[in-house]
């Protein structure tokens, strides 16, 4: 324990891995930074942040000449736009969701997929568990948490890693969350079923809807949040570009489609601010999570694995036993080592199995995880022992039963299009809009980090989030200069 108590940031790792004093010691964190005082609102550049993101938005459509999106165009005019937003590792949703309101990378708030990555006994695949509480999935204090402190009202739609929240206000509760509704905020669901935004009995019917109607549903619960409630925070979370994006490919007819409609979303949110008379107490921040690239190729590491005697599967996803497990997150797969007999040298071996194998871009080892903002796997369980990173146009399958390596996406239901690339990659970059009040007018910033997005927020907001891994977006307020126009 001598050892543990040297170095403080071991000990807050270690303190962190447990959910209940993770719990505790974020709640603790939180009071240090807000000293429990209400914050002042005059004393604050904005009253008001209200943050949408747009599932699966890449940076380079916001300036494509085929996409309709009058609104965020205007917003972008009238604000701030980042040329593009460099996402967190592994560039999936809740991972980068959580980067977007901590402020930190993966390797600190501890969130590595849509769900809690769990280790079985020996033997066991590594499943992902979507059904955890905020104080399994996230080790650090987020903005929401210290608004709240502050004496903040907080709101989330659909916003990942929120469930039993006690500082979200109002919550209507994540959509891949099977049992969401019966999460979301009470009160706030009834309202939204006598308001007739939801039926009369949600359950029946909720999860049965298409991604325009979920946008739909969920951009009206805003506005309706907004008109009666005019909460200092609110996250809202728009899922239907992603999902088409994912099924028909970006820069399509199908995805120029999902990307107006967004932006039809985006303007019922603003004519909901401006209708409530907050539009000049209030900043709007767009954001998204991760980009988009086109993959026609998957890469079947379970069915290697097979074939090589370290996995035992009995259908096309039905793993019985797995030495090695992987877990397929787009453009990377996690490798997990679930025989603690496997050695070093058998490591080695398993390692070498894809190296050079084509689609295969590199293999990321505990030792480069620091680089790419992944834990070390000795502080966070849920980490991988092995990252592999596909080429672009590829994608990884989950598949245990083909006798290929490669095989045509369509083929084995892996999706057209992809995210999860290492973040470095400039098609993963996300979108940044920000406009309102106290951030610039006209401003135009180079390529920025999704880790400053939480920072800036908070700052709108007048109180502190401590110990981020990002910075204040200084070019972004009220006092940058505006970029010289040519």
């Amino acid at each position: 324990m001598r050892g543990i108590f040297r170095s403080p940031t071991r000990w807050l790792s270690l303190l962190f891995a447990n959910a209940c004093t993770a719990g505790l010691a974020i709640a603790c964190l939180v009071a240090v930074a807000v000293g429990c005082v209400p914050r002042p609102l005059d004393a604050a550049p904005a009253e008001h942040v209200v943050m949408i993101s747009l599932d699966g938005l890449p940076a380079y459509l916001v300036d494509d000449p085929k996409v309709s999106m009058p609104n965020l165009q205007a917003l972008a005019r009238r604000g701030v736009h980042a040329a593009g937003m460099r996402v967190s590792n592994p560039s999936v949703t809740w991972p980068n969701h959580t980067t977007l309101v901590t402020g930190m990378q993966p390797r600190r708030h501890g969130v590595l997929a849509n769900g809690v990555l769990v280790r079985g006994e020996p033997g066991v695949p590594v499943t992902i568990d979507p059904r955890r509480d905020k104080s399994e999935l996230v080790r650090t204090a987020t903005v929401f948490d210290v608004a709240h402190a502050a004496g903040l009202t907080t709101a989330a739609i659909q916003w990942p890693c929120t469930r039993s929240a006690t500082t979200v206000d109002n919550d209507f509760q994540e959509f891949f969350h099977p049992d969401g509704l019966r999460y979301t905020t009470p009160r706030f669901l009834q309202e939204m079923i006598d308001d007739g935004i939801l039926p009369k009995d949600p359950d029946a019917t909720y999860r049965s809807h298409c991604y325009p109607w979920y946008d739909y549903t969920w951009t009206t619960a805003a506005c309706n949040l907004i008109a009666k409630h005019q909460p200092n925070l609110l996250l809202l979370h728009l899922l239907n570009t992603d999902t088409t994006h994912h099924q028909y490919g970006p820069q399509t007819q199908a995805g120029y489609t999902a990307v107006a409609y967004a932006d039809a979303c985006v303007g019922r949110v603003l004519a909901a601010i401006d209708a409530a008379g907050i539009g000049d107490k209030t900043a709007v921040f767009i954001v998204s999570d991760h980009g988009f690239i086109t993959t026609d190729k998957a890469l079947l590491p379970n069915s290697l694995l097979r074939q090589e005697g370290w996995v035992r599967a009995t259908g096309p996803s039905k793993i019985e036993e797995a030495r090695v497990s992987i877990v397929p997150e787009g453009g990377v797969a996690l490798l997990y080592f679930t025989d603690p007999t496997i050695d070093a040298p058998a490591r080695q071996k398993i390692r070498d199995l894809f190296i050079g194998r084509e689609g295969i871009a590199t293999v990321i080892e505990p030792d480069k995880f620091a680089e790419y903002g992944f834990p070390d796997v000795r502080d966070w369980p849920q980490m991988a022992d092995m990252v592999l990173v596909a080429q672009e146009g590829y994608c990884f399958s989950g598949r245990a039963d083909e006798d290929r390596w490669v095989v045509p996406s369509a083929q084995v239901g892996s999706p057209i299009g992809n995210h999860g690339f290492i973040a470095t990659n400039p098609k993963m970059n996300a979108a940044f809009i920000a406009a309102g009040a106290g951030l610039g007018r006209g401003v135009e910033l180079e390529t920025i980090d999704n880790i400053d997005v939480a920072p800036t927020v908070a700052h709108l907001l007048g109180v502190p989030l401590p110990d981020t891994d990002g910075k204040i977006l200084a070019g972004a307020l009220v006092d940058a200069v505006p970029a010289a126009k040519p």
